[in-house]
């Protein structure tokens, strides 16, 4: 497995849709995506621009695991009464 990131929200939701039933993975709202490296050469032959940015071991996993829980969410909206 491999830990991939996408230049836009854009390509990223496209690469989501694509790989969505074709291969495991887990995505961050970090933003990067880890995927199996054969995944690689599939989303390339679509031509959806991505950048490795190494391997999953399970140090980063813990670690992209830490800053999604702790990166800032949108507030939800108040309820109205």
């Amino acid at each position: 497995m491999v830990i991939v990131r996408f230049p836009s929200v854009e390509i990223r939701r496209r690469a989501l849709g694509y790989l969505l039933g074709r291969f495991s993975g887990k995505s961050w709202s970090t933003g990067e995506v880890m995927v199996p490296e054969p995944a690689l050469t599939y989303l390339a032959s679509e031509g959806i621009a991505f950048s490795v940015e190494g391997p999953a071991t399970y140090e980063r996993v813990l670690l992209l695991n830490r800053q999604a829980a702790s990166s800032p969410t949108e507030p939800e909206p108040a309820a109205s009464a």
